[in-house]
């Protein structure tokens, strides 16, 4: 199906919109009134820019408080529904949104309603031009699609249709069985569709609708039982965007309107209507690279960790160190950081590296140019929304391309008694306006499953926090946001490391001269609290930095490194079933890195 996006979905100029849209392969867009209004550009040279872009103009929006209301207030209406329709004909498009009435001087009176809306109808149809109404969610008389539709159906005019917008229908009821009377609708009189997604939350509708809402797939609604509604009374008008969202507004247009695309293919996928490569999941964490101008602090790390540098690159600056499955690469390349060392690429180990390659390239994910020597080993790699690079790749298998044999070794093996044994899970710090998309793109490109959010006490505001992984929990993905723009941008990822022992892989990290984050005393004092512990063991916990966290299923004990650069690493050991991250121990490590390194 087409695709369109209303102007105030993204940021920026209406220029500058109507580019982004382009580029991220929309084909039409809305355009809201006060893009236009703030615009230099006359309604035809808007009509002209939107054709040199591929864009048609689906949509004028909104107009308001039209209905329902005494006859001298509708003779004012009609006058300015004059203006507008002249406008739109300038402007080239044919369809017009109109709201149910929000107005005090609004009646309640359908009939009334259903004769103006006709009026309203016969002028628009003089000017070529269609009318869309829509039950706002927090509409005065009007607030629901059914309620809206029977007043367009007893005002039985051809240019006089309806707009379901998916936000509010949800928003008042997610029942399947309130979606039902959708089918009723004749599929020619829905003029318009507008899709919408939103966290669940209680609060007021307008509010909600104001700030929160985002695209499909990044909320809590069910936005692809809808359509599937939608299409099956026989709807094929464009499927659009309408997302009010306050990061969106401040975000850059060109990535948020890729994000936005990008939902749309995935929710069409979700209901069979346009079939995409199928998903490769990844079944383990391949390698972690780390980039750096200087390899001397993190590699005293690593080899404290148990970790040898077993290997390096035949053509470039960077040295693979391991113990067991567990993989990093150190890159001291040109394009190191100066402010440190920092997560730049992970490996995905994949069944079919090409055919997830193919999946990410469907989804409008980056696809990266690699410079390589002819010898080296092709392989396919992404941007994840942060700018990680993403390798999909095979390791150690005869019929893929190994991305090993590029290595020659050093003869030195990096397995040690009471070692780490692979990559547990990678924490990758967004920055403030990708969350929602980074969340979509792991899920969507990669096919990983998102777990719930988590909101984290953070010394200096809330973080948040969302894990994506595989299912069989082999490929762990936790992704956060800090508390705010600034913070953000700067915060430390980490790498956590899986061990069958870890107050030993702990104790043979501080004997190999590694520090260990320390953790306040009143914590284990607040463990003794909760839990009933063996002779001695609290005390180890203490002494070693150790966290505790247990649930249903298992228990799980971690410790951290210092901070390096921008990088920490974890100590992980998961006992049972437990499958989480010891999220109630977040606040405590926050605080404590905050205490050792400030800028962290």
């Amino acid at each position: 199906m087409r695709t369109s996006i209303a102007t105030v979905s993204l940021s920026g100029t209406l220029t500058e919109k109507l580019a982004a849209a382009s580029r991220a392969g929309f084909d039409g867009v809305e355009i809201f009134e006060n893009d236009l209004l703030a615009s230099p550009l006359t309604p035809e040279e808007i009509r002209a820019r939107c054709a040199d872009l591929g864009l048609t103009i689906d949509l004028y929006q909104p107009m308001r408080d039209i209905e329902a209301v005494p006859d001298d207030e509708f003779a004012r209406n009609l006058r300015r529904a004059r203006h507008k329709f002249e406008l739109m004909r300038r402007l080239g498009t044919d369809t017009v949104l109109v709201c149910s009435s929000v107005s005090p001087l609004a009646l309640d009176d359908d009939a009334l309603a259903a004769a103006q809306l006709g009026e309203l109808a016969d002028l628009a149809q003089d000017f070529g031009v269609r009318v869309a109404y829509e039950a706002l969610a927090w509409g005065r008389h009007v607030s629901t699609y059914d309620h809206a539709w029977s007043i367009v159906e007893a005002a039985d005019h051809p240019a006089l249709g309806t707009c379901l917008d998916s936000f509010h229908i949800l928003s008042r009821s997610s029942e399947p069985k309130d979606l039902e009377g959708i089918a009723d609708i004749p599929g020619e009189k829905i003029f318009f569709l507008q899709l919408a997604d939103a966290p669940l939350l209680a609060m007021d509708v307008l509010q909600w609708s104001r700030h929160y809402r985002c695209f499909p797939g990044q909320g809590g609604f069910d936005i692809a039982g809808l359509l599937r509604h939608v299409v099956r009374a026989g709807y094929d008008g464009p499927l659009s965007l309408e997302v009010f969202n306050d990061v969106f507004r401040q975000s850059e247009a060109g990535p948020t309107a890729v994000d936005a695309r990008r939902s749309l293919l995935v929710l069409q996928e979700s209901i069979g209507l346009a079939p995409l490569p199928e998903p490769v999941v990844p079944t383990e964490i391949a390698f972690a690279e780390l980039v750096t101008s200087d390899a001397e602090p993190v590699t005293t790390v690593l080899g404290a960790l148990g970790l040898a540098r077993t290997a390096r690159h035949r053509s470039k600056p960077v040295d693979l160190w391991e113990c067991g499955a567990a993989r990093i690469l150190v890159n001291t390349g040109p394009a190191a950081r100066r402010e440190g060392t920092g997560l730049a690429a992970v490996g995905l180990e994949s069944p079919d590296p090409a055919g997830a390659a193919r999946r990410a390239e469907a989804l409008l994910a980056p696809v990266l140019p690699r410079r390589r020597a002819s010898q080296d080993t092709p392989l396919d790699a992404v941007a994840a929304p942060d700018g990680t690079e993403l390798f999909f790749c095979a390791t150690n298998r005869p019929e893929l391309p190994n991305w090993r044999a590029d290595f020659e070794t050093t003869g030195t093996a990096g397995n040690i008694e009471g070692g780490v044994g692979r990559i547990d899970h990678l924490a990758l710090t967004q920055p403030w306006h990708h969350f929602d998309e980074a969340a979509l793109f792991h899920r969507s490109v990669l096919g990983l499953h998102g777990q719930e959010s988590v909101d984290v006490a953070d010394p200096y505001g809330l973080f948040r926090s969302r894990a994506v992984t595989n299912s069989g929990g082999s490929v762990r993905i936790a992704l956060a946001v800090g508390p705010a723009p600034s913070e953000g941008e700067t915060r430390a990822q980490h790498i956590a490391l899986a061990t069958d022992d870890v107050i030993a892989a702990a104790r043979r990290f501080r004997a190999a001269g590694g520090r260990l984050l320390p953790m306040p005393a009143n914590y284990y004092d607040d463990l003794a609290a909760r839990y009933e512990f063996g002779e001695g063991e609290l005390a180890t916990y203490r002494e070693l930095g150790i966290l505790y966290d247990r649930d249903a299923q298992g228990e799980f004990r971690h410790c951290y490194t210092r901070t390096v650069g921008r990088v920490f690493f974890e100590l992980v050991q998961r006992d049972g079933g437990y499958q989480g991250y010891g999220a109630q121990n977040a606040p405590v490590r926050l605080a404590a890195q905050h205490a050792q390194h400030p800028l962290h």
